[in-house]
């Protein structure tokens, strides 16, 4: 079975999941404590030890350890032993698994980031809920910021180009569109709240490299890349955006590929209702687009939740390998779970779908998967197999070794803050401030200036009007009126002088 994963024991038939029809997409579902969980850790051995890479957020911190091999002084020692010679795994033992550990908060894994650019302005909208005029807003400043070679990387860099758009309304207004302050502060309120969540970690740089998700350990083995992601239920909206940022990454870097012997890559989404329940429109068809459309790039979708009603029906659709434990049927929304999960299944004889499904024991399954012709196989009542790698946590100090055995250990620990839009504005923004302040010092010094020349004509005025000053006028005229005088006297002596040296020289 080297072209197939093993997934347990059907009443009829081995049930094994074709590698070359994996990326068909698939579905986990089943109640709380019904081994969904150690369903999803066998598939992604499988996958990695077929050297297909996957991606699994880790919602209860009790997927990591499958880094390490199971022990025979587990609690479940004794069940996956028993059960191991109930499907005749004679070679089964315990083995290890190429984890890698990831964390948005950079705590207990390698950082995982990007930049606000790659995000893009649709998914931060959806990120952060924006009604449709807020979204217009946001996408002019992404655009501003596109025209003028503006890097917008971090939440600062998109906070300080908001303050901008406010500040500059009229200009931007003539070019895009009315841009309101009343919008921007509207928005810049949701990214204090999604900084509040988290989004300052998970926005900068160095950015996710998705070759570092994808690759293939040196002795063949996929990696298997786990996301402690129990702080992010916490923060669903966060949460639901990442993996389809994750997924439109992956859509827009891959090479078409077709239907491939093995997918590039296989990404599991636990706890699916978080990314579907009150999703608007926009989201879910995004979701869609991107979930019908990247099975052509080799990367398969499977999808986990307590019920498959949380599933919409454009995805369900979607979704040809499907795994189903068992269902409570206590309450009328339980039974009309159970007929809706039964009515997915091809129909086989020997089962009777909607009893199983509330029977199954833990462990236990009904599963149809796709056969060669990508048709799904009928239903069987189905033996899982058990996990070789450890089902459980990771202690602290077994995390500390991995991460730092990690080959991807330094690569993106270490944040680096360069020079990008909150920088440039930033210092534009100073640069104006000082023109304008050195504008407004030389026009108070002109108007001091014509205050202190319209002073001092008014006192020169003042003074004349005085005594003194009439005096100093009357002063200043007479001595003019004796100047000209003896100027007058002066000349004519003069010409007295010269004319009476001529007249004698005559005589």
């Amino acid at each position: 079975m080297a072209e197939s994963i093993f997934i347990g024991k059907g009443e009829q038939n081995p049930q094994a999941l074709l590698l070359k029809r994996a990326n068909r997409h698939g579905l986990v579902a089943g109640a709380t404590g019904t081994g969904k969980t150690v369903t999803l850790q066998v598939m992604a051995e499988g996958f990695s030890r077929a050297g297909v890479p996957v991606f699994f957020p880790d919602m209860k911190g009790d997927v990591a350890g499958m880094a390490l091999p199971g022990s025979p002084q587990a609690k479940s020692h004794e069940a996956f032993a028993r059960r191991a010679a109930e499907l005749g795994l004679q070679d089964y033992a315990y083995a290890d698994n190429p984890v890698v550990l990831w964390d948005l908060f950079g705590e207990q894994g390698h950082p995982v980031r990007t930049t606000v650019s790659e995000m893009g302005p649709l998914l931060l909208a959806r990120l952060m809920d924006l009604n449709e005029t807020q979204e217009g807003v946001l996408n002019i400043a992404f655009r501003y910021a596109d025209e003028n070679g503006l890097l917008v990387l971090d939440l600062k860099d998109l906070q300080q180009l908001l303050t901008f758009c406010a500040d500059n309304a009229d200009e931007l207004a003539s070019r895009f569109g009315n841009v309101s302050r009343q919008t921007v502060g509207a928005i810049q309120r949701q990214l204090l709240t999604l900084e509040s969540q988290g989004g300052e970690h998970f926005f900068g740089e160095p950015a996710l490299s998705i070759a570092d998700m994808m690759a293939v350990e040196p002795d063949g083995r996929g990696r298997i890349n786990v996301l402690a992601a129990d702080r992010l239920m916490q923060a669903p909206r966060l949460y639901s955006t990442f993996l389809l940022w994750l997924l439109s990454e992956l859509f827009e870097e891959l090479p078409e590929v077709g239907d491939p012997d093995k997918p590039k890559l296989v990404f599991f989404f636990d706890e699916a209702h978080l990314l579907f329940n009150e999703a608007p429109k926009a989201l879910l068809e995004r979701v869609e687009q991107v979930v019908r459309l990247i099975r052509s790039k080799g990367v398969g979708v499977y999808f986990c939740t307590q019920n498959p009603v949380d599933i919409p029906d454009s995805v369900a659709g979607q979704l040809g390998n499907r795994v189903q434990h068992a269902l409570r049927a206590f309450t009328p929304k339980d039974q009309k779970a159970v007929k809706a999960a039964a009515e997915t299944f091809r129909p086989n004889p020997a089962v009777d779908v909607r009893s199983v499904i509330t029977e199954l024991k833990v462990g236990e399954a009904l599963v149809s998967l796709l056969d060669e012709k990508g048709a799904p196989t009928p239903v069987e009542r189905t033996l899982i197999r058990p996990p070789v790698g450890r089902v459980g946590p990771l202690s602290e100090a077994e995390r500390k070794v991995l991460l730092a055995s990690s080959s991807v250990a330094g690569r993106y620990e270490e944040v680096v803050d360069r020079e990008s839009a909150y920088e440039r504005l930033v210092a534009q923004a100073e640069a104006r401030a000082a023109e304008a302040e050195a504008a407004k010092a030389a026009k108070e010094a002109e108007r001091e200036a014509r205050e202190r020349a319209r002073a001092e004509a008014a006192a020169e005025r003042e003074f004349r009007r005085s005594p003194q000053g009439r005096a100093q006028a009357e002063l200043v005229r007479v001595a003019t009126s004796v100047g000209r005088s003896m100027a007058n006297q002066v000349g004519r002596s003069l010409v007295r002088g010269l004319l009476g040296g001529l007249f004698r020289g005559r005589r």
